[in-house]
Formats: C-alpha cells, structure tokens, sequence
C-alpha cells in the first residue's frame, strides 16, 4: 500500500515546481524596489563672507576661497591637458549625486552662466567643471570688483575682490599678468 501512495506525492510536487518562473520573468515586478527620495537636498543658506579672502593653495596653480581656518567655499585652479589649458571651478557643498545646475556669476561688468556638474572627490558629491582658459564668461574673475556666484540650492558665495582670481585666470590663458592693484 506504501509503494503505491508515494508517486501521489510525487506528482503534486512536480507541479507545484512546475508554477514557479523562470529568473527572468517579471524580474520588475519582483525585485525590491530602489531608495528613492522625496526631494533634492534642502537649500543652504548664503555663507557669510565678510572675513573671506582669497589665497594661493600649496599645490599647483590653484586658489581657494574661504574664511581662514574653515573649509573653503571655493576654488580656482588651471588644468593643463589636451592641448589647451581648462580654468577648474569647485564650489565646497556637499550636493545631491549627479546633479547638473547652471551656476550664475555676476560682477566686473560681466554676467556668465556656467553649467556645473556634481562630481565625486571620494569623499562627497561636490559642485565641480573645467572650462576652456579662454572662454569669455572667466572675464567675470578678471576684475578687482566683488562677484557673486549662484548655484541653486547651493546659495550664494559673494566673492570679495581680490587680484588672484585676475592672474590665475591670464596666467591659465597664457597672457601677460598685469599689476591689479588696488588704485
């Protein structure tokens, strides 16, 4: 009598293994589902920058821009590669992964728009772009007047007057440094 019962179990476990798909079928609707969030990162407020200046970095052709003793707010540096050399701009906020903004800069009688893009230094996701030494929009830095740079949701650093950015940018472009001192 046992002989005969056990192919009756058999069959029914057969086709309970029949009725499960294959791996690839509806992969979608079974795998879990990815974090997601809601919103970007929340706006910052505009940095205070009244004690902030401008001062040469200890490596390469570079300049940070911040309150001495804190974190920089921002940096300039030249890029040598390909052929023709790129002005670096990297804005110190963390950011959201991969995201891309325009960031506004006005001041010395220019106005520029300048797509940013997020980039990953190891650490964070930081505002970062090159952009080609001559490029116009960089006359924003070659002033001895106050500039304001905009990323959205990044806020405003107001950039108090300096002869740095000025040289770093002619220097970048191969021209002749001029004296930008104060009058």
């Amino acid at each position: 009598m046992r002989k005969s019962f056990r192919p009756l179990i058999a069959i029914p476990a057969l086709l309970l293994a029949a009725c499960q798909p294959p791996a690839t079928e509806n992969y979608a609707e079974r795998a879990p589902e990815p974090q997601q969030r809601d919103a970007p990162m929340a706006p910052i407020d505009a940095p205070d920058t009244q004690r902030a200046i401008w001062s040469a970095a200890k490596q390469g052709e570079r300049i940070v821009y911040g309150v001495p003793g804190q974190t920089p707010l921002l940096s300039l540096s030249c890029e040598e590669g390909d052929g023709e050399s790129t002005v670096r701009i990297t804005r110190f906020v963390t950011t959201d992964a991969e995201a891309d903004a325009i960031m506004a800069l006005i001041g010395n009688g220019h106005r520029a728009r300048l797509p940013i893009e997020a980039v990953w230094n190891g650490q964070g996701w930081l505002w970062e772009s090159n952009f080609p030494a001559s490029l116009p929009d960089l006359d924003v830095f070659t002033g001895l007047r106050a500039v304001e740079a905009t990323i959205p949701g990044a806020g405003t650093v107001v950039l108090n007057p300096s002869p740095l950015p000025a040289r770093l940018v002619e220097q970048c472009r191969g021209d002749p440094v001029t004296d930008r001192s104060p009058e």
